[in-house]
């Protein structure tokens, strides 16, 4: 399949380094040689410089004979000019935007058709969504769900004194007193699937595939006590903070912005008017201090540079701030920031490219294509949700009797309404859900992949 990426911005190089690593015909359009050159040191891809806008760059790029575009510049009036040219000129090829602005959100969905998308990307929407979600469950580092909502994959950090510190994984369901699956352990800053003799031990992060109903009582059982988040600092007022922001004060949290813009800080006092906008450095400490710190629920750290959300959340975890999420445009450093008390991490553009690959390999495999994918593990696994259908082999066959790939699980089944932690003699039937985890460098695209010929 031939792709095209215009914008070799950080998204556009995450979805090159995935996709290239796929084996997907990618060409990459920029304005910018250098930034262009870099890639292609790194990538065996072909590259156009240009404005990617423009007819004639596009034909350079080979618009008429590829599949799909990707438009993910700095600007979202050139990624919609882009996909609609790209359609002018391919009336077949499917498109991809990334739309940043709250005020295009509406008219995008009403008018998709004129502008030619077959998907938009919203990240700071996401990231937003993702962080809500998070706050709800204090408990959790991470959370994906599966199965409409109905499953999900869980990450907590093991510490000195927890109840899992020093228990082998076949003695777990002692503790925590519901069917719970540990599909993943990060350890010493590498991704281990563990056996039932496995031992936890103290720093290890462990992912969690549970019934979303279940969670509560994971927590609880575990001793991880936690009360309802009341009020949340944001640090930085950009679109991730108006977007939760938005959602919380609906949910009647109080929500305190802290932007060093003036006039940024005047438009946020006009769209939230309920929310508590405050100017000033959110890296001082004293600032941080007199908006109560450490009397608050929850601390969030959007601010557009990495450093300084790190720096930030270091300081909020010594206030003994109960929960703390960082924003991360980078995420090459997973070790160092394993090490660092930061809180729950979240990357915008992460989680936009999760949502395109999903798009590019359904298109790959238009019958049984993945329903969900979420990277996890630092991204050293991979989630992927099917359905079973007609064409799966070994159904009604009980999962001990079937020879998977290497690093291949089955974690979850789900017939209907019914959850199935699966066990030896558990299997799958036509019509069910099955969520796999895999290894790194393993890309499941059917069911049927993850079974040895």
């Amino acid at each position: 399949m031939k792709i095209i990426i215009a914008g070799d911005g950080k998204v556009g190089a995450i979805l090159t380094r995935q996709l290239s690593a796929e084996g997907y015909d990618l060409t990459l359009i920029d304005a910018n040689l250098k930034v262009l050159e870099s890639t292609e040191e790194r990538y065996d891809i072909m590259s156009v410089q240009g404005n990617c806008a423009s007819m004639d760059v596009l034909e350079q790029a080979g618009i008429r004979e590829a599949d799909l575009l990707i438009a993910v510049t700095n600007a979202d009036e050139v990624n919609l000019l882009c996909c609609m040219t790209a359609h002018g000129m391919n009336s077949n090829i499917h498109t991809i935007a990334r739309i940043r602005n709250p005020e295009y959100t509406e008219q995008i969905y009403k008018m998709q058709n004129l502008f030619a998308l077959s998907m938009m990307i919203n990240p700071e929407r996401q990231a937003a969504v993702e962080i809500e979600r998070l706050l709800k469950y204090p408990g959790f580092l991470k959370r994906d769900t599966f199965a409409k909502g109905r499953v999900e994959i869980v990450e907590l950090r093991v510490e000195a004194g927890h109840k899992l510190c020093n228990i082998a994984l076949n003695d777990l369901y002692s503790i925590v007193k519901c069917k719970i699956l540990v599909c993943t352990v990060i350890r010493n800053g590498r991704a281990v699937a563990p056996g039932g003799n496995f031992v936890l031990m103290e720093g290890d992060r462990i992912f969690v595939t549970a019934p979303a109903n279940v969670l509560t009582i994971l927590l609880k059982n575990l001793g991880i006590i936690t009360h309802k988040v009341k009020r949340v600092i944001l640090c930085g007022g950009g679109r991730v903070s108006y977007y939760l922001a938005q959602s919380l004060l609906k949910n009647g949290i109080g929500v305190q912005i802290v932007e060093q813009d003036f006039d940024r800080c005047t438009q946020l006092a006009n769209l939230l008017p309920q929310a508590s906008v405050i100017h000033g450095d959110a890296s001082r400490e004293f600032l941080l201090d007199n908006e109560g710190i450490s009397d608050c629920d929850a601390l969030v750290t959007l601010t557009g540079v990495d450093e300084m959300n790190i720096i930030i959340s270091l300081y909020g975890s010594s206030c003994k701030v109960p929960q703390i999420i960082t924003k991360l445009g980078r995420l090459e450093n997973n070790t160092v920031l394993d090490s660092l008390p930061i809180g729950s991490i979240i990357s915008p553009k992460e989680l936009c490219c999760n949502h395109i690959v999903r798009y590019v390999r359904a298109m790959e495999n238009q019958a049984g294509a993945a329903l969900t994918i979420h990277t996890i593990a630092d991204g050293q696994s991979e989630a992927v949700e099917f359905v079973v259908d007609r064409n799966t082999l070994h159904c009604g066959e009980p999962l001990k009797k079937l020879k998977l790939k290497k690093n291949v699980l089955i974690v979850c089944i789900t017939h209907g309404m019914k959850l199935d932690i699966p066990n030896g003699d558990s299997c799958f039937e036509y019509g069910d859900t099955v969520i796999v985890v895999t290894g790194a460098g393993r890309v499941i695209y059917q069911l049927n992949d993850i079974f040895e010929s």
